[in-house]
């Protein structure tokens, strides 16, 4: 008895504790709705709650609230729904459809008393960075004010807006940190920062299933999480946008207005980025002023990138607004000013939630008058423009062309075919204009010289399209509205003698790795030819080509052409029959020059000490491109593991300072084997600091000492940032001969570098894979240091020989953002083809070294 009345006693004081503490002021509260605290049996603040108890305690407020609806919108990569909370009156939620159609109608044709009547739509987004757990706390401390408070304001709020509260945007990084947390959790807490609550393990909750980041992903679409909401999004454009983050302890709170935009001529309109934001910060002032909060705005963050959570709802006339909280990392946390509890980091994106609320449905006539006018001057910008139309052609890579075409699509880009189907049109003059410049253009002017992330972005070069700008409006074909039909595959034919698949395809990588995995051989041509196929065509056979001679395999060749009906029909690629080996012209079938392929047996190095994003897109690449098992072995594991179970090893951005002498001569020991190592960014300074391979870095050049100017103390952040690389993009001549060249039409590509890793060309004539070109910016900001000294001397990839085995470095990240169909292919080649790959000195008959 007497536990029971201590558990009631401090239940009861728990709640009203945390009443006072977050919204006593909306008191008092309807007890039908039940409390944080009464659901989850503690306060907000004292644990982190998990996903599946805030998905339940959600759907138990739309079950007890007749101004409450929970859907689910999509599933995670691990399964976990996303979900939201609608918040609104119940006639609103009575009237969604139809609400939602005058909205959209309102976007092109505005009407000033129908605009008065529409409720404002605002869309809350929490937690897309998982390990910054008090946005979604507030989420729910948010969704119970709104339901319970019988305050005359609420009640205004829920007549005149339709609310969608997100609480987890990404649901499988925010339940690793909270099983974090609480495991961590001491009933006495501790604030010391070294303490482990404070410190999560590799790869830590910010990321996703596959440690991608995701508020870089809304505009890239490659994520499940993120191409959900965006096909929610582009069924109700909202008017306004909480974007919800934390920061490092040490800071403070922050909320817009950003730093000034880095672009010289931003796409956006002054009156979102000044006259909006200037407009809602004179809430967030207040609301923060009268709870005693310390906040800064102005000084950091910009908007500049369209694929931020913070960022995309602009491009869509609505108003993105930002908040960073410093984090507690934790329940609780030591700071220059004293203890940061997990409940004041809460406190204050509550009151932020609120005050967004609050400032949009007082101008909520201002905001749909605004979306009207975003997009009119859309179509006038577009009038303007000089471009009217952006074109590419088709080519022999059609499930690229295909992947850039959905992005298109994902993003409301029209698109269209050209007037005699031999390519496609993109026209300017549309409802998306700022989208198709975000897809077309490239910049090499700017404001600022110090960017938050990337500083390019052009999506057609990420996948490497060949376009053209059209000064005519060329004739529109038909309109592309889904993905059926782009890519055209004829059906194969059964051979007795072989089959040749064309590896210009990206789909012809999974396509081997399933044969290879079925037990079927195949080789890779090293040089083109012109054969006859069964089906009575004439087909070149480019560098790369996929050979599967048919009498040489352990199946029946009605097995194997069961096998190649399935990779066809999985990976809509075109596969020929042969029924000789005897070309019209080049090499033949049987020439040495056709090399058996050896199934790759990969591993891809990880833990401390390793960049988790890249080493989660080379993840991703492995097992969502190739649907191809790639092991992910922990540095601290490489002591006791056996490197003889596999042939290719991959390594990427990182330190790896726990790998000692002993550990570098194992690798080497490995390589020189015959094996394949696969380097990316400061992985390659590290092969080449460690002597794993004779290579060089490009050394600044030397001067006579300058004379040193002083400068200001408080611009030493800025001048030394100018420095550093963000993201840009680059042309680099790539060798299409070379087995890492192979698939590749043409000789120069685009490569995005957001590192200052300086490759020097090799001293080995035929080992410099690919080079910047003369002239190589395409796209984003460099210095004019970094540009003339280091890149135009620089080599983006090279392979270095170590006894029977090569080093492969890659100075630029090939699946940068799992989006980058540019390079990615340089990858997959390095995976198939290493073990291919050698230098020989001199060549006999057959192709073999002498």
């Amino acid at each position: 008895m007497r536990f029971l009345f201590s558990f009631v006693f401090f239940f009861i004081f728990s709640s009203l504790s945390s009443q006072d503490y977050f919204y006593g002021k909306y008191a008092p509260f309807e007890k039908v709705i039940p409390s944080p605290t009464e659901f989850f049996g503690f306060g907000i603040g004292e644990y982190h709650a998990r996903h599946d108890q805030i998905i339940s305690y959600f759907k138990k407020l739309d079950e007890v609230s007749d101004h409450a609806v929970f859907m689910e919108y999509g599933k995670s990569f691990e399964g976990r729904p996303l979900s939201m909370l609608i918040i609104s009156s119940p006639e609103n939620l009575k009237n969604l459809e139809n609400i939602r159609k005058h909205h959209i109608e309102q976007i092109t044709k505005y009407d000033e008393k129908q605009a008065a009547d529409l409720p404002v739509i605002i869309n809350l987004g929490y937690s897309v960075h998982g390990n910054e757990p008090s946005s979604t706390e507030s989420a729910i401390l948010t969704a119970y004010t709104l339901l319970a408070s019988q305050k005359t304001e609420i009640k205004n709020y829920l007549k005149n807006a339709i609310i969608f509260i997100d609480p987890a945007i990404n649901p499988d990084g925010r339940e690793r940190h909270t099983q974090w947390a609480n495991m961590y959790r001491s009933e006495a807490l501790v604030a010391d920062n070294d303490d482990a609550e404070h410190n999560e393990n590799w790869p830590r909750g910010r990321t996703n299933h596959y440690w991608f980041d995701l508020n870089r992903d809304w505009f890239l679409a490659i994520n499940p999480e993120s191409r959900s909401k965006l096909n929610w999004y582009h069924q109700w454009y909202p008017n306004v946008v909480g974007d919800f983050h934390e920061m490092g302890t040490n800071s403070s709170f922050f909320f817009e207005p950003m730093k000034n935009n880095g672009s010289k001529n931003p796409i956006m309109p002054a009156e979102n980025y000044i006259d909006l934001n200037n407009l809602f910060a004179e809430y967030f002032i207040k609301a923060t002023d009268e709870i005693g909060s310390l906040y800064f705005t102005k000084e950091v963050f910009d908007g500049t990138y369209p694929g931020y959570g913070s960022s995309y709802g602009d491009l869509q006339g609505g108003l993105a607004l930002l908040f960073e909280q410093a984090s507690s990392r934790g329940h609780v946390q030591n700071t220059p000013y004293g203890e940061m509890t997990f409940a004041f980091t809460i406190r204050n994106q509550y009151v932020s939630a609120m005050a967004t609320i609050q400032a949009a449905t007082d101008h909520k006539t201002k905001l749909r008058k605004y979306q009207n006018f975003f997009f009119k001057s859309a179509l006038s910008n577009a009038d303007s423009d000089k471009i009217k139309a952006y074109t590419f052609k088709h080519d022999q890579d059609q499930n690229r062309i295909k992947a850039f075409i959905d992005k298109l699509l994902i993003h409301k880009v029209q698109v269209y075919h050209n007037k005699d189907k031999s390519g496609y049109v993109v026209p300017t003059k549309q409802n998306q204009y700022r989208m198709v410049q975000s897809f077309f253009e490239t910049y090499q002017m700017y404001n600022d010289s110090v960017f938050y992330d990337a500083s390019a972005w052009s999506l057609a070069n990420f996948y490497n399209i060949k376009f053209q700008g059209e000064k005519i409006a060329p004739t529109l074909g038909d309109e592309i509205k889904d993905l059926s039909g782009i890519v055209k595959v004829a059906p194969i034919v059964k051979s007795e003698y072989a089959y040749i698949l064309d590896w210009s395809d990206i789909n012809a990588a999974p396509a081997l790795h399933y044969l290879q995995s079925k037990g079927l051989v195949l080789a890779t041509s090293f040089k083109p030819y012109t054969v006859n196929t069964a089906e009575n065509k004439t087909f070149k056979a480019q560098y790369g080509t996929l050979v599967l001679p048919v009498a040489k395999q352990k199946l029946s060749s009605d097995e194997v052409f069961k096998h190649l009906q399935y990779v066809q029909n999985k990976y809509q690629i075109n596969i020929h029959a042969l029924k000789t080996g005897y070309s019209n012209e080049g090499i033949d079938v049987g020439s040495g020059n056709v090399r058996a392929l050896e199934k790759p047996a990969p591993l891809l190095l990880i833990g401390d000490g390793t960049n988790s994003y890249d080493a989660g897109e080379v993840w991703h690449h492995f097992d969502q491109r190739l649907h191809m098992p790639l092991p992910k072995v922990p540095l601290n594991r490489f002591r006791q593991l056996d490197l003889n179970k596999y042939n290719t090893m991959i390594m990427v951005s990182g330190s790896y300072s726990t790998l000692d002498s002993i550990d570098v001569k194992k690798i080497s020991q490995w390589v020189s084997q015959g094996n394949t190592l696969i380097t990316s960014g400061s992985a390659v300074s590290w092969a080449i600091r460690n002597k794993i391979v004779k290579e060089k870095l490009v050394e600044e050049p030397k001067k006579e000492k300058p004379i040193v100017e002083r400068k200001p103390f408080d611009q030493a952040m800025e001048s030394l940032g100018k420095e550093s690389l963000g993201g840009a993009i680059f042309k680099a001549n790539i060798d299409t001969t070379h087995p890492l060249g192979f698939g590749y039409s043409q000789s120069e590509i685009p490569v995005y570098k957001n590192n200052t890793v300086w490759l020097s060309p090799s001293e080995n004539e035929y080992s410099t894979i690919s080079k910047y070109a003369a002239n190589p910016h395409i796209d984003g900001y460099i210095s004019t240091k970094n540009l003339n000294e280091f890149m135009k001397n620089s080599a983006s990839t090279i392979i270095s020989p170590v006894g029977q085995g090569r080093v492969i470095l890659f100075a630029d990240n090939p699946v940068f953002r799992g989006s980058w169909y540019s390079t990615d292919r340089m990858l997959t080649n390095a995976v198939f083809f290493g073990k291919l790959i050698r230098v020989p000195a001199r060549m006999t008959f057959g192709g073999e070294e002498e």
